[in-house]
């Protein structure tokens, strides 16, 4: 398909007449239409169409219903029954009231274009050039930053059920791709045992009857995985997707031992979580973990500015597995808000989006203040509240000397490299530790000395400054703010389907978070009509213990 250029229009006087008579008051679409005019325009989506070949749908409207279709929670189908009959939607999309609009599946290959041409990130950046354009929202303004866990759009699956699905995945496509080589490799049991659907990772399942199909799996899945790599098997079986997948599977679940095909238990060199394959039908949905829970998908990371006065605009969404730490987000998100010319001068954050070296790239490359909690001691000293935790010794780096909370100086002091991190290790002489009184809470019972291990200077000192400031008023008062951020995971969630992928694979649900840039569109309609931003909600219990508190 090719793109027309086909500038947006004013909406017509019809449609315009019509959606006044039928909305008098304040409507939210017709009110981001007369605030902020089309938002996008085709300019944007032109390197993803071709210049030849039949003129495509306006991109630029396809944009909007994009972000309506989601902000809705709508099929495709039903979206576009909505462009045909919704007065609301044909005034945003300056339509006529007679357009017959289009075949639903246009959304469809829509979003695969985005997706193959890396361009979801339009959905967001338009809304966020025209909320620039009306001084919604400014740079070196003050930002935050939090995440949710995302289920995939697939069964978390057991091991045994994960292998299985895999084994059947591949004889199912191998069954197209090619039917007559198949059927020279099966084994007898497979049309029985591969055909239906069987739940063996069930736990009623009896322990030898699960045993025994795990073996057989096992030896079947080697079986056909040996028949494709064989010398005189077409070379194109290999690069199957579904082929592929289950080879990976057999590598994390299954390992050969004496010349037989084994069952990887407890202790036999488990795959990490970023790799493990949790379900064949979206090898990129891992399993992920936060305190007490546990899903198989990705994590969201939304961005918003909370300037006062101001509208709370989400900046950027950042989608990502789910074993991946918050701390690896940090940088790539100052990096992607300088390119859009939104770098914060403070980014408030949660205690998992900062560490020592990430409060120096934060302040060196980008000039953002990272305001969060530190990570606190855990070490068994520091546990103990005695007084001997890293924190209450006294570090001179000129002199480089440490000296312990009854004096006493450090008599070694070897700079090393440890987890790729630049550290000191620093060790108290024995006469000094020996005969201290306090040596079982500082050392321990069975050491002779206390020994620490530093991170490097500028790393300590950036620690350090960041501890001592979290101890004051100030700090409080402004990280308080960044819980404001839990409003709009919690509207996402509600209202737009945040923690649920509707599509399978990382690319997709990364259009998917991307396109709750509807939201902002929604917060700036509010905006627009003068609709406050409303005040956190508070039980009629605790408006009435907080009054009491303050008599």
């Amino acid at each position: 398909m090719s793109l027309r250029p086909n500038p947006a229009t004013t909406v017509p006087k019809e449609t315009a007449k019509v959606a006044r008579a039928a909305f008098p008051r304040d409507c939210v679409l017709m009110d981001v239409r007369d605030g902020l005019g089309p938002v996008f325009d085709d300019a944007r989506f032109a390197r993803l169409f071709s210049t030849r070949g039949r003129p495509a749908e306006a991109p630029w409207r396809l944009a909007l219903i994009t972000l309506l279709q989601f902000a809705e929670n709508l099929s495709d189908r039903d979206a576009a029954d909505a462009v045909r009959a919704r007065l609301d939607w044909k005034y945003l999309l300056a339509l006529p009231l007679d357009d017959p609009c289009f075949d639903s599946t246009v959304l469809c290959e829509f979003r695969a274009r985005l997706v193959d041409g890396h361009a979801e990130h339009e959905l967001l950046d338009a809304v966020l050039a025209v909320a620039i354009a009306r001084r919604l929202v400014r740079p070196r303004g003050r930002q935050r930053t939090d995440s949710t866990h995302v289920l995939a759009a697939v069964k978390m699956r057991s091991r045994i059920d994960a292998a299985t699905e895999a084994f059947r995945q591949a004889l199912n496509v191998l069954a197209v791709a090619a039917p007559a080589w198949l059927l020279g490799q099966m084994r007898p049991h497979w049309a029985d045992r591969y055909s239906g659907h069987s739940d063996w990772g069930h736990a009623a399942k009896a322990r030898a009857g699960r045993d025994g199909h795990v073996q057989e799996l096992g030896e079947d899945g080697h079986h056909l995985l040996a028949a494709i790599w064989a010398d005189e098997a077409p070379d194109w079986l290999r690069r199957l997707p579904a082929v592929e997948i289950l080879r990976r599977i057999w590598v994390q679940q299954f390992h050969l031992c004496d010349d037989s095909v084994r069952w990887r238990g407890p202790g036999e060199g488990y795959a990490p979580s970023s790799r493990f394959i949790s379900s064949p039908y979206d090898p990129d949905a891992c399993y992920g973990r936060k305190r007490t829970t546990t899903w198989v998908g990705y994590k969201a990371h939304l961005t918003e500015a909370c300037d006062e006065g101001r509208p709370r605009i989400i900046t950027h969404v950042q989608t990502e597995t789910a074993p991946t730490a918050d701390g690896e987000v940090t940088t790539p998100a100052h990096r992607a808000l300088a390119a859009k010319g939104l770098l914060p001068a403070q980014h408030l954050v949660d205690t998992g989006y900062l560490d020592a070296a990430l409060l120096i790239e934060a302040t060196r490359d980008f000039g953002v203040d990272l305001v969060g909690p530190t990570r606190s001691d855990l070490q068994w000293q520091a546990r103990r509240g005695t007084g001997f935790a890293a924190a209450a010794f006294q570090v001179d780096w000129d002199a480089q000397h440490v000296t312990c909370p009854r004096g006493a100086k450090r008599s070694g002091w070897t700079a090393s490299t440890e987890f790729g991190w630049e550290t000191v290790k620093v060790k108290f002489s024995q006469a000094d530790c020996k005969p201290c009184p306090n040596r079982t809470d500082c050392a321990g019972p069975t050491a002779s000395r206390r020994m620490m291990t530093l991170r490097d200077r500028r790393e300590f000192e950036a620690l350090q400054a960041a501890c001592k400031r979290e101890q004051t008023p100030e700090f409080r008062a402004v990280h308080a703010l960044r819980a404001g951020v839990e409003a709009t995971l919690s509207q996402g969630v509600r209202c737009f389907g945040l923690r649920r992928a509707r599509y399978v694979g990382l690319a997709k649900t990364r259009l998917q978070h991307v396109a709750i840039a509807a939201m902002n569109l929604v917060r700036i309609g509010d905006w627009l009509a003068g609709v406050p931003i409303a005040p956190t909600r508070r039980s009629h219990f605790g408006q009435l213990v907080g009054l009491a508190g303050a008599t």
